[in-house]
């Protein structure tokens, strides 16, 4: 795919055998909790996958992509690398992470499929780094929304981290900055559509995604990277077909934000790229893009000696860095 097809108007796991290494579950749908969540009142009948949804992602590997990206950042547009990690893996309902023994949960086993996305850029002399999780729910009925998104931004002035947990219908936030005029922060934010939850839900079902007018919260790294205040914004989203991509775009008027995203038609709807256009410190409108590089299927967490470096470079990555 030519990168000129890109730059249009467009950005596990039961553990078996210790807490060292990951492993995928075997499960599907069907153990997903009926409780309410999310903008549910009430418990509807849950979301099933399909049979060659659960093949794809609950053969006990996860789906890695590389990315080439060229991002906004103090006025220019810096070079780096993108990996979008996609896993499925089995979730506590009461504490809100990964459950160590999933058979022996119960109804506290929640199914949900894990994004994990991690930024490789250097900006002068020194360099960013920041990571992206966002945990899905399969059964996107009765739990509409991501049940908790986690992120962090480290470079050579500092580190600051976001954490939201869906707690009690709303969300449940801790940010954490270096910076004075953010410092440490703790508050509720009501439901709404949430940018770090789209991730997921394009690649569990695309027609999910809310189309026209909407309220979003958007990106915690795109809240961290341009200091704006971690609150919810008025946009429209729109899912568009152009010559056989979707293209799914959000418009976010009072950021001067537009962002997009470009994935398959057919399952499994792997996203090809994105773009990310708003203004940066000096108010001038740079475009933050990604374009896909390869991808694969792979058990990862069993993959962490030296002999396997060179998968690396069959990802297209860096040797030493992402």
């Amino acid at each position: 795919m030519k990168k000129s097809f890109f730059l249009f108007s467009i950005v596990a796991l039961a553990i078996a055998g210790g807490l060292h290494g990951c492993q995928q579950s075997a499960n599907g749908t069907n153990n997903a909790s009926k409780e309410p969540s999310g903008l549910n009142t009430k418990a509807v009948a849950p979301y099933t996958t399909d049979a060659a949804w659960n093949k794809y992602w609950f053969d006990g590997k996860a789906e890695l992509t590389s990315y080439t990206l060229m991002q906004n950042r103090y006025g220019e547009i810096h070079e780096g690398t993108v990996v979008n990690i996609f896993v499925t893996e089995d979730f506590s309902k009461e504490k809100q992470v990964k459950l160590d023994n999933s058979s022996a949960a119960g109804t506290d086993k929640l199914p949900i499929l894990k994004f994990n996305q991690s930024f490789k850029f250097v900006t002068g002399v020194y360099p960013y780094s920041l990571m992206l999780s966002s945990f899905q729910p399969l059964d996107i009925n009765n739990y509409p929304h991501a049940v908790k998104i986690t992120s962090s931004v480290q470079e050579w002035c500092g580190m600051a981290s976001f954490q939201m947990n869906l707690l009690k219908g709303r969300f449940n936030i801790e940010s954490r900055s270096y910076f004075e005029s953010e410092g440490d922060k703790d508050f509720d934010l009501e439901m709404v559509v949430q940018e770090d939850e789209l991730w997921n839900q394009i690649r569990i079902n695309p027609n999910t995604l809310p189309k026209g007018a909407i309220k979003i919260l958007p990106g915690s790294l795109y809240l961290r990277l341009s200091h704006k205040p971690l609150e919810a914004v008025n946009a429209t989203a729109d899912l568009r077909d152009e010559n056989g991509i979707m293209v799914y775009i959000i418009d976010m008027p009072s950021l001067n934000r537009k962002l997009s995203f470009r994935f398959e038609k057919s399952f499994p709807y792997k996203i090809w790229g994105w773009e990310d256009a708003y203004p940066g410190f000096d108010g001038k409108i740079l475009t933050t893009t990604a374009i896909r590089k390869t991808d694969m299927m792979l058990d990862y967490w069993r993959t962490h000696n030296n002999e396997h470096r060179i998968l690396r470079e069959q990802l297209g990555l860096p040797k030493d860095t992402q």
